[in-house]
């Protein structure tokens, strides 16, 4: 006794067109897409690397000094600035969808997207800001 779908010569089968496994580079939206899905991992690489450099912050100088020799690694060098390039393409990516993904109300009206996005925007501009600000003044 099987199963599975039984044909016949009377029964047809379904009809699926074949979809290449490279459907995702015939159009830059989809290329878009797979590379906003790839660069998850390299978000997830960032958190792993703080989570390295706090640890070994916290078991001493020694250990923090062997952190930034292997950090000073070309290899580890590569992957960060690798990994900075798509970490800034997902965060463009998701400051261009926020406006579709969020929806938020002011006294009943809705707050138009570009106001949702260019908030976005800014909020990084300052962030930054601060950050560098933070980083020549320790420089100092």
């Amino acid at each position: 006794m099987s199963t599975g779908p039984h044909y016949t010569g009377f029964h047809p089968r379904w009809l699926r067109t074949r979809v290449s496994t490279y459907w995702w580079l015939q159009r830059a939206s989809y290329l878009a897409f797979i590379l906003r899905e790839l660069s998850s991992v390299f978000v997830a690489w960032f958190v792993i690397y703080l989570l390295l450099l706090v640890r070994a912050v916290g078991q001493g100088t020694a250990d923090y000094r062997g952190f930034i020799e292997w950090s000073a690694q070309p290899v580890v060098l590569a992957l960060n600035v690798l990994a900075l390039v798509f970490v800034t393409f997902h965060a463009l990516t998701w400051f261009k969808l926020a406006p579709q993904a969020l929806v938020l109300r002011v006294r009943g009206r809705r707050v138009p997207g570009v106001l949702i996005a260019a908030s976005n925007y800014a909020a990084w501009v300052v962030v930054s800001a601060i950050v560098v600000w933070l980083l020549i003044r320790g420089a100092s």
